[in-house]
């Protein structure tokens, strides 16, 4: 009896054919013992928002991340690792333009009725509030507002 070969996209890491494992969360961008999770939240900065708490320290490691979901948030497992995954994926992606620290993220209970995208927003959102991600470079010749500069044509008209 013969063996029906295996699907083109499907990825071999030995000779024996055996599935490799997905790519994962590495260790080193994890926040895993308690003491650094303690740490965080005595010494880190805050950020809160009705879906989530987030802390963050500042450290010269690079940007690591925990995270907190409790029973409390949802009683489902199934629930909680949803939350879990969306915002490991958005920590992912932001991961390279973050400042070096360990973030953690704490679930609340609004999270477990959020859809992913919220998720993801209130997450960057809380990034923002925080000054985590790195100021965007202004494009054009305009100064960004609330910036001092020269004033505008427009508010010279109306002020004499």
């Amino acid at each position: 009896m013969t063996s029906l070969p295996a699907p083109v996209n499907a990825k071999r890491d030995d000779s024996r054919g055996t599935p490799s494992p997905r790519l994962g969360f590495p260790r080193a961008a994890r926040v895993r013992a308690k003491a650094e999770f303690d740490c965080i939240f005595k010494e880190g900065r805050r950020s809160a928002g009705p879906m989530l708490a987030l802390h963050w320290r500042e450290d010269v490691l690079p940007a690591r991340l925990g995270l907190a979901v409790s029973r409390k948030v949802d009683p489902h497992a199934v629930g909680r690792n949803r939350i879990k995954r969306v915002l490991r994926d958005a920590f992912r992606r932001w991961r390279p333009r973050l400042r070096p620290g360990a973030y953690v993220v704490v679930a609340r209970a609004p999270a477990a009725q959020a859809d992913g995208a919220a998720l993801r927003e209130a997450f960057e959102r809380g990034l923002h509030k925080l000054g985590a991600l790195p100021q965007a470079l202004a494009l054009g010749t305009m100064p960004p507002a609330g910036l001092s500069g020269p004033p505008s044509l427009a508010n010279a008209a109306t002020s004499s």
